[in-house]
């Protein structure tokens, strides 16, 4: 299950298909440096990206 603290990094290491879910939402940062230690609540913060509707279609 992802969580509000699950880093982006370990979002694409167990779920890859889960990319599709964050581009949707034009957080293109999955290939960054910082998705090494962002946290998925930092970078939808970040992006303007509301965290629980997120985690529901990440989770989904």
């Amino acid at each position: 299950m992802i969580e509000k603290n699950t880093k982006i990094v370990e979002i694409l290491e167990k779920a890859p298909e889960k990319a599709g879910v964050l581009l949707a939402e034009g957080m293109h940062c999955i290939g960054c440096p910082s998705a090494q230690s962002e946290t998925i609540e930092e970078a939808c913060k970040a992006h303007g990206v509301d965290i629980e509707e997120m985690l529901k279609k990440l989770n989904a």
